[in-house]
């Protein structure tokens, strides 16, 4: 959610040896001017508050879905469990000919695994769910009574029934975006979850066992009869059929629903198109300095929805049922109300969760009151306003020396715009970006773009460092480190990743900020936005002379858990260069929904994944784009004259 100092917008700061670590966090833009008629925009209450509150009262769908776990269960425990189903008509049934009783035994059991898994799905209001379930009911009525012989089970599967029918006007929700990974993420689940109530089920019935077998005999068992097959294990009576049909019918429930999640009809995930992209510039070049993320909306892997008049737009992507805006609305301030409800509209109609992850002071006030959702504060941005940027004074002394230090070792800095260069050099630095990712994925969400050198981007701005010097250059000559930035409006530019070679000198990161910020005033830039810091005040706070123990108690566990997602250290990267800081807020319906929009979050953010292994995507992406070798054209020793955008610390000062 955050820059990545060495990789991408991850929120790594580097250590001496140039490795990171990244961690989840958010920048945030400059808030933009009040909309006419709307209330300035209060402080959030803190969120010991807001859990006071609680969460919703419970909905209908909620109650059914939760009931209709239960019934599952139900279901589950009469087709294991002999105790839990014994009764005399059941004593009866066992002595009859034919396969009823352990073909409703196993009828039961799917019933309630699959009445298990739709639970979810009934509480999220799914339309898909709610048809399912109408058919599992009556099936395992049928099996509850058939086998368990259980009157008391059946009238409360058709109690449900009969309220799941009521209430059928509650289930209108349209099906979430399909994902490739959902089939494979079932097949390991229901695997897995076939296996362990496989190994309850051949061991419930100890009296009906012949001999002692081992639990290597009886895992074997139940994967052969995952398959349909027997096993080495043999039962006395009936008890041997009931097995034989149970495992089956669990390895068939698992190779169901994993085609079913393969093949099934795909409801279209949300994307940007062609007539998407240009709309949203069009706006971006009438209202895009109010926002420092306003230029990250142009990512093709996001959905947008217009208001009715077209002059305001949400950019947003689904994970995990959590639809995720990012920053502020694009657009005029005065047409953001509509594009906000038709936001709300569309995540009704899917019973998505809303949420949305670092929108100004202003952006939360008016999500706030146009929605009824609720705002907290992630943390702060840091934005340099550059005619007050200098490397004089004290509090620049660590900046200066380590800058002075770098260029004093042959490095040179050159910043120019992605539209001045040529299309050998872009794809030289867009393999180098790639290669020098310090993760396994390409991180970013809602403050990163997810390209670089795109033709439609030339008004971004790309910072480089180099070592012409250097006697042994590397795949991509003496290029050491890039840093990219997206345009804010006219006036301004806002980081979108850092990335440089593990093999360069550290201070990379600070020579280049040093480096932008100096030649910002030549591209017409007079404000760049950094870095978003989260929970920054807290720890600012924190450290004062004074502070009580809940808020030293709360940076102490901020500082704990920087070990591994460097919160504070990146709080003091950006403060090395006296920004001012831009708070920015998380907008969410209930304390509740916080986790689950988190988790969403970090998948979206590429925290959370699943993806091919390293190795084989960069085989495949050197494949496609050759890093060329050599040095780059313009930089070797023949070659070796001033550079308009080559600055150096002693200029800066």
């Amino acid at each position: 959610m955050s820059v990545t100092l060495d990789g991408d917008k991850s929120g790594s700061v580097p250590d001496r040896s140039g490795q990171s670590t990244g961690t989840p966090s958010n920048k945030s833009p400059k808030s933009p001017q009040h909309p006419q008629g709307s209330q300035q925009p209060q402080q959030p209450q803190s969120l010991a508050r807001r859990l006071l509150r609680g969460p919703h009262p419970e909905s209908v769908p909620w109650l059914v879905g939760t009931a209709c776990a239960f019934i599952g269960l139900v279901d589950i425990t009469a087709g294991v469990f002999p105790r839990f189903r014994h009764s005399r008509m059941h004593s009866l049934a066992e002595v009859l000919p034919g396969a009823l009783g352990p073909f409703a035994a196993a009828l039961s059991l799917s019933a309630g695994v699959l009445l298990l898994l739709l639970a979810h799905g009934l509480k999220r209001r799914k339309r898909r769910a709610w048809r399912a379930t109408v058919f599992l009911l009556p099936v395992g009525t049928v099996a509850q009574f058939g086998y368990r012989h259980s009157l008391i089970g059946a009238l409360l599967s058709l109690g449900l029934l009969a309220l799941v029918v009521r209430h059928r006007g509650e289930f209108a929700a349209l099906p979430d975006p399909r994902s490739r990974w959902r089939a494979l993420a079932n097949f390991v689940v229901m695997g897995a979850g076939s296996i362990g109530l496989g190994l309850v089920i051949v061991s419930v019935h100890p009296h009906r066992t012949i001999g002692n077998p081992s639990l290597s005999e009886r895992l074997e068992h139940v994967l052969y009869g995952l398959f349909g097959v027997d096993g080495p294990i043999d039962y006395r009576g009936m008890v041997s059929g009931t097995v034989g049909y149970s495992l089956g019918a669990l390895g068939l429930l698992t190779a169901l629903t994993t085609a079913y999640l393969a093949f099934r009809p795909a409801h279209p995930v949300a994307h940007l198109t062609a007539d998407d992209e240009r709309r949203l510039r069009a706006l971006l070049d009438r209202h895009g300095g109010r926002d420092s993320l306003g230029h990250f909306a142009l990512r093709r892997d996001k959905g947008v929805v217009f208001s009715p008049s077209g002059k305001a737009a949400v950019c947003y992507r689904v994970v995990s049922g959590v639809m995720l805006a990012s920053g502020d609305p694009i657009g005029d301030v005065e047409a953001w109300p509509g594009a906000i409800e038709r936001f709300m509209d569309e995540a009704k109609a899917h019973s998505w969760t809303p949420a949305v992850m670092g929108c100004s002071e202003t952006g939360g006030a008016v999500w706030t009151r146009e929605t009824g959702l609720d705002a907290l504060e992630l943390g702060d941005e840091a934005v340099v306003d550059v005619p007050d940027f200098s490397l004089r004074g004290r509090a620049m002394r660590n900046v200066r020396q380590m800058v002075t230090r770098i260029e004093r070792a042959g490095y040179v800095t050159r910043v120019r715009r992605v539209g001045d260069l040529s299309d050998d050099e872009v794809e030289r630095i867009r393999g180098a970006a790639d290669d020098w990712r310090g993760t396994d994925t390409e991180r970013g969400f809602s403050m990163a773009l997810g390209r670089i050198g795109d033709p439609a981007d030339g008004d971004s701005v790309i910072a480089t460092a180099h070592r012409p010097d250097e006697e042994a250059p590397g795949p991509y000559g003496d290029l050491k480190a890039v840093l990219h930035f997206v345009p804010w409006g006219t006036d301004g530019m806002s980081l979108d990743l850092m990335r440089r070679d593990r093999s360069a000198d550290p201070g990379m990161n600070e020579l280049l900020i040093v480096a932008a910020l100096g030649a910002a005033p030549a591209l017409g830039v007079v404000r760049v936005s950094l870095n978003f810091a989260m929970f920054r005040s807290a720890l600012a706070r924190g450290e004062r002379l004074g502070a009580g123990p809940v808020l030293r108690g709360w940076r102490g566990l901020l500082v704990f858990l920087s070990r591994w997602f460097q919160i504070e250290s990146l709080y003091r990267f950006n403060a090395k260069f006296q920004p001012r800081w831009e708070p920015r807020y998380v907008v969410f319906r209930s304390p509740g929904d916080l986790p689950r929009i988190g988790f969403a979050a970090m998948q979206a953010e590429g925290f959370v994944t699943l993806s091919l292994p390293r190795p084989l995507r960069r085989l495949g992406r050197t494949r496609r784009h050759p890093p060329g070798g050599g040095r780059t054209p313009g930089t070797g020793p023949a070659d070796r004259r001033p550079d308009p955008g080559v600055r150096t610390a002693r200029e800066m000062a």
